[in-house]
């Protein structure tokens, strides 16, 4: 699971979970001329408070925040992870409401009051909040700009180092040295010795402009974005993460041709946003 495939409307879905988990530990329900010693129960005492509202909205929000995860969330009966989780929050949503409507079935063996009856309780009421938080984050995530941002920033890439200065590590960083699949370097790769540097000319040998005037560059996208063949195909070869480093060797229109870590090549079709390196 990538941390770094995360959005903002994850992020408040996270935290609208943790709201939840902890409203269910306070009271279900209020009555006017209760006993100071009388234990209200929370959450947790009503089946359907547990069931409709607390672990659905917790469900939901873990299987949006790991279908967001993955790289290739399964699908269950033609849908993804992630719909049925979003599914989940807004069942809880409204689960929260028709029990904060319905207070009073949740007490109707209650004895020593002297009000009207039961009122709503801090936990059932916190709980309503979460979940039309957690609800409203999950559906407008993919809609909003603003929500679809990464939750964990990419890194810069490192300063330029002085003339002679060894480039510093770290896999996947512009001017690192790049591995192949299986922990050893390919011959000639960036990063060998003798062989250069993107857009760095080999020595003894004059500088040859780029065809197109286009330089080979790092870059790092925002958010999760697949790699399309460069056949055509529809089907993503790989998912370009966030928080990782990129070449990109050609330019084709609006579109980048990318090279990743164990040497793919595809077509990035969508590079509005990305960090260049």
């Amino acid at each position: 699971m990538n941390i770094r495939s995360l959005t903002r409307g994850d992020g408040v879905v996270i935290g609208a979970a943790v709201l939840l988990f902890i409203a269910s530990f306070l009271d279900l329900y209020s009555v006017d001329g209760a006993p100071d010693s009388l234990d209200l129960p929370n959450l947790w005492a009503s089946g359907p408070v547990v069931l409709g509202v607390v672990l659905a909205g917790i469900i939901g929000a873990a299987l949006v925040v790991v279908a967001r995860g993955l790289p290739q969330p399964p699908k269950v009966a033609g849908l993804d992870l992630g719909q049925f989780g979003v599914a989940f929050t807004v069942f809880a949503a409204w689960s929260a409401l028709g029990n904060l409507f319905d207070v009073a079935g949740g007490a109707d063996n209650f004895e020593g009051a002297t009000g009207d009856g039961p009122d709503a309780g801090t936990g059932l009421i916190l709980a309503l909040v979460a979940t039309l938080v957690m609800a409203a984050a999950a559906v407008a995530t993919p809609l909003v700009p603003a929500l679809k941002g990464a939750l964990v920033p990419a890194p810069r890439p490192a300063a330029p180092q002085p003339y002679g200065a060894q480039p510093p590590g770290g896999y996947g960083y512009p001017g690192a040295q790049q591995p192949a699949f299986g922990g050893q370097p390919q011959p000639g790769q960036p990063g060998q010795p003798g062989q250069p540097y993107p857009g760095q000319p080999q020595q003894g040998q004059p500088a040859a402009a780029p065809a197109g005037d286009f330089a080979p560059f790092w870059f790092a996208v925002p958010v999760p974005r697949p790699l399309f063949p460069e056949d055509g195909s529809p089907t993503p070869i790989a998912e370009l993460a966030p928080g990782t480093w990129y070449l990109a060797v050609e330019q084709r229109g609006p579109a980048l041709v990318a090279q990743t870590q164990d040497g793919r090549r595809g077509v990035l079709q969508d590079t509005s946003g990305i960090q260049r390196g």
